[in-house]
């Protein structure tokens, strides 16, 4: 009687997956509103897999695991691309800088980039996983708990017990029994410059928990802002006076309350951003040896023995010919001002600008676990509108394309080193991506104009007038594109900042500039919260070891993220079918 084939590319874990990575996408599309940096799903992904298909239908084997988690960590991977680039249009058109805009042209855009970023990747798999044997650290630690699946059923509890912890304290604050910000410093009579503040915030706690040491730069980031550089500030004079807000009249706690909060916009976040593009910059440039393997990796893998293991590179082919197409009709129908030319001009060199820093991501990746996306994003939107004409909504619809293909790349290649750890095949791991890329796409974006409609005219929805969903990535963009289009923007505060991120890419840890700039444009309470989030992780470790922290805090953390998370998108639901 022969042996029934080996469960890997199963109906039940293409489900499963799907499913999984559909959640997280909603869920971490909030997540990188508040926090300003997105989170991999594919721990979550594999602890949940193994309740379900071992614990639940009693079928599942390892690679089918790997499966379900390579499925939802790319359909998740739309949360971040979509999240860093497509509120800067809202937070534009809102202000009345950027024209009105359909989301047709938004979802192919979307859609292209989503498939252009796994084409791209599959011919490096062999070279960068087998030749140059990077370590991609995320992928080992998923790979390592791919290989215990008896531990799969009590992850699960405990990430569903983090998730009610989550769930309840939200709850009440949505209810108004709590509230998200306690002022600590008001207690002391410290004054607003140089607040102490713990935000209520399960995401933040989680995602600081899930980082550990890594973090840490985050948390300095805010302290240098709100503890060093603010209280310096108000020393020296440097807020703006009644005068300068052309007041009539000195409203009572000018001094300590609505001078700070000016000087905060007109200072502190200015600052913030440039120290992200410098620190963004400065990775691109670390990056560029990456460039030359990369490129030499591609010519090697097309020769390399061996070539049944991969899809077909037909598919490579005629993907980036698609690609393309979809890119060429997304720029055309994004404004009416947008001429055959410039939309051919702007998908063309969108594609190779993916294609190119789809490249350095993934080799960044491999090598620290760190990449540069949101700058390559950055970049990547700047040339667009560039080559637009200074059309805001091409350079940012083009911009989104460019961002989520980049992240897929990465988590591609993330997904092929687990898979290549326990033994998988990873053709029918890009197989199941490529099937389904296009999924997270429409829910991210559903998200984003979801949660932009509960704000008053938009505007508080999320953004730099919604402190607890600042959006900072796209706030960011949003900043720069204005000031690209009006040529008067806080210059001194972009390039003092700016400066500041690039000296900081000499120090060995990467992604210094962009963690520190974040952290100083985020308020501090959300800071301060994934700082406690950080600072528990370390002694936790120390106290129990790394073995237990992956066993055991990991998906309790991930419960937190998630469960906040989606119950404040519940409370949203709640309050649009009550009108």
């Amino acid at each position: 009687m022969p042996e029934a084939p080996y469960r890997e590319l199963t109906v039940a874990a293409a489900v499963v997956g799907v499913l999984i990575g559909s959640v997280m996408t909603a869920a971490f599309v909030y997540v990188c509103l508040k926090l300003g940096f997105g989170l991999g799903g594919s721990t979550v992904a594999a602890i949940l897999g193994f309740a379900v298909l071992k614990g639940v239908l009693g079928k599942g084997t390892i690679v089918e695991n790997n499966i379900n988690q390579t499925i939802a960590s790319g359909v998740n991977n739309a949360s971040s691309g979509v999240s860093f680039t497509l509120p800067a249009l809202f937070i534009l058109h809102a202000s009345g800088k950027a024209e009105d805009f359909s989301v047709l042209p938004i979802l192919l855009a979307a859609l292209g980039g989503s498939f252009l970023g796994i084409v791209f990747i599959i011919p490096l798999r062999k070279q960068m996983i087998e030749l140059e044997r990077l370590r991609f650290p995320s992928g080992i630690a998923v790979a390592s708990l791919l290989k215990s699946p008896g531990a799969g059923a009590r992850q699960a509890k405990l990430l569903l017990g983090g998730f009610l912890i989550a769930a309840f304290f939200h709850v009440l604050v949505a209810m108004g029994v709590l509230h998200e910000e306690i002022q600590l410093g008001s207690y002391f009579g410290l004054p607003a410059y140089a607040p102490i503040a713990l935000g209520i915030s399960f995401a933040s706690i989680g995602a600081g928990l899930l980082s550990g040491k890594g973090g840490l730069p985050f948390v300095a980031g805010g302290v240098l802002a709100w503890w060093v550089i603010a209280p310096v500030a108000a020393l020296l004079g440097w807020m703006p006076s009644p005068e300068d807000l052309q007041l009539a009249e000195t409203p009572e706690g000018f001094d300590s309350y609505l001078a700070w909060d000016v000087g905060y916009y007109a200072m502190l976040r200015p600052m913030g951003i440039g120290i992200l593009i410098g620190g963004a910059l400065s990775g691109v440039v670390a990056s560029f040896p990456a460039v030359r393997a990369a490129l030499s990796g591609l010519a090697a893998a097309a020769k390399a023995p061996g070539g049944g293991e991969e899809m077909s590179p037909k598919v490579m082919y005629v993907g980036i010919v698609c690609a393309f197409l979809v890119l060429f009709a997304a720029s055309v129908l994004s404004s009416d001002q947008i001429g055959l030319g410039q939309a051919a001009l702007t998908a063309l060199v969108g594609t190779v600008w993916l294609a190119l820093a789809g490249l350095i991501v993934a080799q960044a990746t491999g090598m620290t676990d760190i990449s540069p996306l949101s700058g390559m994003s950055l970049i990547g939107v700047t040339l667009m509108f560039f080559l637009s004409g200074g059309n805001v909504v091409t350079a940012i619809v083009l911009g989104i394309a460019v961002c989520i293909g980049i992240g897929q790349c990465a988590d591609m290649m993330s997904d092929l080193k687990a898979g290549h750890l326990i033994g998988a095949k990873p053709k029918r791991q890009q197989m199941a991506q490529f099937a389904v890329a296009w999924v997270g796409v429409p829910i991210a974006i559903g998200v984003i104009y979801l949660l932009w409609s509960q704000g008053e005219g938009g505007m508080n929805g999320f953004g730099p007038m919604n402190p607890e969903l600042s959006a900072p990535q796209g706030t960011v963009l949003a900043a720069i594109i204005e000031s690209l289009q009006q040529g008067a923007s806080p210059l001194d505060k972009y390039v003092s900042g700016g400066a500041i991120g690039l000296a900081l890419g000499i120090y060995p840890i990467g992604g210094l500039g962009v963690l520190i700039g974040l952290a100083m444009y985020l308020p501090l309470y959300i800071t301060l919260t994934y700082g406690v989030g950080c600072v528990t992780s370390i002694m936790l470790q120390k106290r129990n070891g790394a073995r237990w922290m992956s066993d055991t805090l990991v998906p309790v953390a991930a419960g937190f993220i998630i469960g906040e998370a989606l119950t404040n998108l519940t409370v949203v639901l709640v309050k649009l079918a009550a009108g």
